[in-house]
């Protein structure tokens, strides 16, 4: 039986570095062509944005679908797909709902008043990748918690949508759709075009051009983060090898630059998965090249040495046995928790978001959420009071600082409020 996927001591130092220590791959080819990309429809707008939509996105005809558009190639989408999304859409709503930050007001002091504010965003671009397969998932896990947060004008480009792709949007409540995708689309939607108004933050993963045209206007427009290609981890002593085996290999076939490792203290755990990714495992394809290049099956001493593996590298999924394990699993963009809590399930149908963070970026913050459509701010009143008890402390500090402009706009402040103090009780006396 063919070996499809190497084997590893976890006391292999070296081999569980070249492993697990993968930084995203930015190829300065890549960088450099995403570059003038990015300057030249800036510069240039919809004159650019077209010419690179008709040579690399193949446009033919009108860059935007109309909504009438879009429901008539949406008619075409068989029933049960339909259902399909609806339900993915609804669940997605329900959970988009309880992320959502509260607007509050508090006194930390007498005569001082913090409220936070919490707006939607006032436009957003959702970009769905239009590479080996359709993708109408990704489009309801953009576009629906920005929807749910309250942004009046939620946009998404895709450089050749299928009529599921356009049901999603439909089911979305997506404003408008355009026929394009790459760099030139993160660009279209980062400065505006003609054709594409400019918004106020970019979500949605993409390919090694999309994530570096992100990353390259991230100063002008604010972005999600830094999508790499997609990661697994397993951490397991007790699952079941062809279950185990059919999640590496499922998670592989997005793109061959996946990672999918399974850390266990079972060595006949990892033989017998093993086994399994051999016979489950296409000959060809994205899958067999992931597994074969970036997959691996790590045996280590312990299961706190195996949850540890996986703290380092801070996946974007991990699979694990337990809830306990999964309280200890704390550096992961989502945790799946049991034998039948397949990890695909996640990206398609139980409402959390699947647009996750990847190379080691979940170490530092979780998936995508309707709290990245809003904007929470703070609005602060402090009366002539609440001056008086919190002014002499905040002139010490600016003073401590060096800041002495600082003191000074308190304390001129501070003494007129004396001034009047001493004002008014001069006429009281006077009575």
């Amino acid at each position: 039986m063919r070996q499809a996927v190497r084997i590893v001591r976890g006391s292999d130092a070296r081999a569980v570095a070249r492993l697990l220590d993968r930084r995203p791959d930015r190829s300065a080819q890549v960088e450099r062509q995403v570059a003038v990309i990015v300057d030249r429809v800036r510069r240039l707008r919809d004159r650019a944005l077209l010419e690179y939509a008709r040579r690399f996105d193949r446009l033919e005809g009108a860059i935007e679908i109309g909504q009438a558009e879009m429901r008539r190639v949406a008619r075409g989408v068989p029933l049960p797909v339909k259902r399909a999304i609806g339900t993915a859409a609804a669940h997605i709503r329900h959970v988009a709902a309880r992320q959502l930050p509260e607007s509050w007001t508090v006194s930390p002091a007498p005569g001082v008043r913090i409220t936070q504010r919490v707006e939607p965003l006032d436009r957003v671009g959702c970009y769905v990748p239009g590479g080996r397969y359709p993708l109408p998932s990704s489009l309801l896990m953009t576009a629906i918690p920005a929807t749910v947060a309250g942004v009046p004008d939620v946009i998404a480009v895709c450089p050749r949508p299928d009529p599921t792709v356009l049901f999603a949007a439909i089911e979305a409540g997506v404003h408008r759709f355009f026929r394009v995708g790459g760099a030139h689309a993160v660009a279209a939607l980062a400065f505006g075009t003609e054709s594409i108004p400019r918004v106020d933050k970019i979500v949605g993963p993409g390919n090694a051009y999309v994530a570096s045209a992100k990353a390259h206007v991230a100063r002008e427009c604010a972005i999600d983060f830094f999508a790499g290609p997609s990661e697994i981890a397993i951490v397991s002593e007790t699952g079941v090898p062809a279950w185990i085996a059919a999640d590496l290999i499922a998670q592989a076939e997005h793109d061959p630059d996946a990672r999918a490792i399974l850390f266990t203290p079972v060595r006949t755990l990892a033989l017998e998965v093993a086994a399994e990714i051999a016979r489950q495992l296409p000959a060809e394809g994205p899958a067999a090249e992931a597994l074969a290049s970036n997959g691996g099956i790590v045996i280590t001493e312990t299961l706190e040495a195996a949850i540890a593996l996986s703290q380092r590298l801070a996946p974007e999924h991990v699979v694990c046995d337990t809830a306990a394990v999964a309280e200890r699993l704390t550096r992961a963009g989502t945790v799946f928790v049991g034998h039948h809590s397949a990890q695909a399930c996640g990206d398609y149908m139980t409402g959390s978001n699947h647009v996750l963070p990847t190379s080691g970026a979940a170490a530092a913050r979780g998936g995508l959420s309707a709290a990245d459509f809003v904007r929470t701010s703070s609005i602060q009143a402090i009366s002539a009071g609440g001056l008086q008890r919190i002014g002499p402390p905040a002139v010490a500090l600016a003073r401590a600082e060096g800041l002495l402009g600082h003191a000074a706009s308190v304390s001129i402040r501070l003494e007129a409020g004396r001034r009047r103090a001493r004002t008014a009780r001069g006429r009281k006396g006077a009575r």
